[in-house]
C-alpha cells in the first residue's frame, strides 16, 4: 500500500509498505481522510523518530474484521483514537486520562497518512472506535480528535458561561476554541493572530473581535471588554510574545490554558507575586482527549454546533502530502489541511 513517509517537514515521500492484515480482535480501516495536525509538523519532537508514518486525525471505512470481534462489520464508517486510556488507573480515575500509561503506549499502525490502518485489539476493547453519523463526511469527521482535545482543555480550564475568553492564535485549534467558547455561553470572545487570512476566518466563525497580535495590547482588551481583562486566556501558539501577552491579559482570578507546545526546552519566567500571591491566577494545560470527549466532539460536529467544514482550506492525495505539511508548518493562508489517501 502507499504511505506518506515523514522524514522532516520538507521531506515527506510517497513510499510503499505491506498492507496490514486484521488479526484476532483487530480492525482494518481504509482511510478516506486524515487531517494534518500542528503536532505533526513539530519537527523537534519528531526528528529523532523518523522515518515514520504520521496521521492521527482519521476517518474511514472498515474493510476487515478480525476473528472473534463482535459489533463491527465491513462497510461501517468510523473514526478512531490513536491513543486510548485504560479507564482504571490512578490517573484515569482522577480525570487525567491523557497522562495514563496505557494511553501513551497505545497506537494504530502505521498512521493515518496511508491507504489502510490497522487498529489493535486493545484500542478497540477500550472504546477507541466511533461510528460516524449518517450524512457526516469523512473530511468533517477528521475534526473529531482535535475538537475532543479542545473540549477537554476548556473543561480543565473551568470555562464558564459569561466568561470573557481571549484566544491567542487562530489556527485550527484556536478557531475550534473560539467556536466552542461561544457555544458554551462565553460573554465575549477575542482572538489574535499575525495572519490576516486567519483573523478574517475568526470573525466569520464568531469572534467578537479579531485583532493582529502585533497590534494587540491589554489596554485594547480593556477597551472592548468593559474595562476588564480576560477570565480565560487560551494559548494556541507557543510564540514567546504570545505567552507574554497571556500573562499581561488574564484578569484577577482568571485562568491561562497552555494548549499549544512551545519550542524545545523553552521556559517561562513566572511573575510569582503578581500571578500566584496577589491575583489568584491559575495556570493549566491539557493534552489529548478522553473517549467521552471524542464522542461529544463527534456529536457537536454532526449537529452543526461547531462549524468545521468551513475550516478546511486544502486537500491533497498521498503523493502530494508533502505540500500539505509545508503549508501547515508555514502557518500562513491555510487552516485545516486534509490528506485523502484514496485519491490518486
Amino acid at each position: 500500500m502507499r504511505v506518506a513517509m515523514y522524514y522532516s517537514n520538507n521531506d515527506v515521500r510517497l513510499e510503499e509498505m505491506p498492507k496490514p492484515e486484521a488479526g484476532p480482535g483487530e480492525l482494518l480501516i481504509e482511510i478516506h481522510a486524515s487531517g494534518i495536525c500542528g503536532s505533526d509538523v513539530l519537527e523537534w519532537y519528531r526528528i529523532d523518530k523518523v522515518p515514520l508514518v504520521l496521521g492521527h486525525e482519521i476517518a474511514g471505512e472498515i474493510v476487515a474484521v478480525g476473528e472473534g470481534l463482535k459489533g463491527f462489520k465491513p462497510g461501517n464508517r468510523v473514526s478512531a483514537s490513536h491513543h486510548v486510556p485504560c479507564g482504571k488507573c490512578h490517573y484515569c480515575l482522577r480525570g487525567h486520562e491523557s497522562v495514563c500509561d496505557t494511553l501513551r503506549k497505545t497506537k494504530f499502525y502505521p498512521g493515518g497518512f496511508s491507504e489502510y490502518v490497522k487498529l489493535p485489539a486493545e484500542n478497540i476493547e477500550l472504546g477507541g472506535v466511533y461510528s460516524l453519523p449518517e450524512g457526516l463526511s469523512y473530511e468533517e469527521a477528521t475534526f473529531t480528535e482535535p475538537l475532543a482535545c479542545v473540549l477537554r482543555g476548556q473543561r480543565l480550564a473551568g470555562m464558564q458561561k459569561a466568561d470573557t475568553v481571549l484566544v491567542l492564535g487562530c489556527g485550527t485549534s484556536g478557531l475550534l476554541h473560539l467556536q466552542l467558547a461561544r457555544r458554551q455561553g462565553a460573554h465575549r470572545v477575542i482572538a489574535t493572530d499575525v495572519v490576516d487570512f486567519r483573523l478574517k476566518k475568526a470573525e466569520e466563525l464568531g469572534a467578537d473581535k479579531a485583532v493582529c497580535a502585533k497590534d494587540y495590547t491589554p489596554d485594547y482588551l480593556r477597551k472592548v471588554n468593559e474595562g476588564r481583562l480576560a477570565d480565560l486566556v487560551v494559548l494556541c501558539t507557543g510564540a514567546p510574545s504570545a505567552i507574554k501577552q497571556a500573562f499581561e491579559s488574564v484578569d484577577k482570578g482568571g485562568t491561562i490554558l497552555f494548549f499549544a507546545a512551545a519550542g524545545k526546552d523553552f521556559q517561562v519566567p513566572l511573575p510569582i507575586n503578581e500571578v500566584f500571591w496577589r491575583n489568584e491566577i491559575t495556570l493549566t494545560s491539557s493534552y489529548a482527549g478522553s473517549g467521552q470527549d471524542h464522542r461529544d466532539a463527534l456529536r457537536f460536529i454532526s449537529e452543526g454546533a461547531v462549524n468545521v467544514k468551513d475550516m478546511i482550506t486544502h486537500r491533497f492525495g498521498l503523493k502530494d502530502a508533502g505540500e500539505g505539511f509545508k503549508l501547515v508548518a508555514e502557518a500562513g493562508d491555510c487552516l485545516k489541511v486534509v490528506v485523502e489517501p484514496q485519491e490518486v
